[in-house]
């Protein structure tokens, strides 16, 4: 009886609080979001949707879908690669296998690189390269954003990515990300990173990629996202893996 008396007093705050949603008015929306969000200073005209801003929770939230593909994660050790117990004397394989929904992706097959081979020596075999381009592109506005606080208010648009130290090659990872007018062309500000691995000693760690868009002028609409990682085909498939990439949008002024 008292398990069935708490059960109906849940639903009644329930249902109290639905109603009150209900009833907010746009101003009580709008204010909502500010004090939420620390927007104080903050662009915030009556011709936004502020309950819908407020659900689409546009702020502080990781803006790209399906940011771990490959089902591992930063918050533990990349796995080992396994070795196969007989050389794979089938036909060459070049991408990877991951639930890519929400990815855009291509494969760049590289030529057979002999460059550090003496000249005379007898080759075997040689491992062959290729690039694995996984791409996105963020509507800010159809995430929840408004074009008085992109264009005026700036804020931060943080960039963060984790790629495996996988040894395969000097460069294995790349990343470039290009925040798009509204016309999705023109490009107002980018940013790409290029490593060059260390292999002098074995290392197999997760590494961090992050930046900060700030200060970038008015018209941003969208930010493409792209970022390549290397595998190679030798005797089997072995890969560079990623995990917890984020396009997140900081409640955040920035300078100009």
């Amino acid at each position: 009886m008292h398990t069935l008396h708490l059960g109906v007093t849940q639903f009644i705050v329930v249902l109290s609080y639905s109603a009150f949603v209900r009833t907010m008015s746009a101003s009580e929306w709008k204010t909502r979001c500010e004090e939420e969000w620390g927007l104080q200073g903050a662009p915030l005209p009556d011709t936004v949707d502020w309950k819908s801003t407020f659900e689409a929770k546009p702020l502080g939230r990781n803006l790209l879908k399906n940011h771990s593909p490959h089902g591992v994660s930063k918050d533990g050790p990349p796995p080992e690669p396994e070795l196969p117990d007989r050389p794979d004397r089938g036909p060459p394989r070049f991408e990877p296998e991951g639930n890519y929904t929400g990815w855009t992706t291509s494969t760049e097959t590289l030529p057979y690189d002999s460059s550090g081979i003496p000249a005379g020596a007898v080759i075997c075999q040689l491992g062959r390269y290729s690039w694995f381009s996984m791409e996105q592109v963020v509507d800010l506005k159809a995430e929840g954003l408004w074009e008085e606080l992109l264009d005026e208010f700036q804020p931060e648009i943080v960039i963060q990515d984790w790629y495996e130290e996988s040894q395969l090659h000097k460069n294995i990872y790349e990343l470039h990300v290009k925040l798009l007018a509204a016309d999705k062309s023109t490009v107002i500000s980018e940013h790409s990173v290029q490593p060059i691995e260390d292999r002098s000693a074995y290392s197999h760690n997760w590494k961090e990629v992050s930046h900060v868009f700030s200060g970038y002028g008015p018209g941003v609409r969208y930010v493409h996202f792209l970022h390549r990682l290397k595998n190679m085909f030798l005797n089997g498939f072995h890969q560079t893996l990623f995990t917890s990439s984020s396009v997140i949008v900081k409640p955040t002024k920035t300078s100009s």
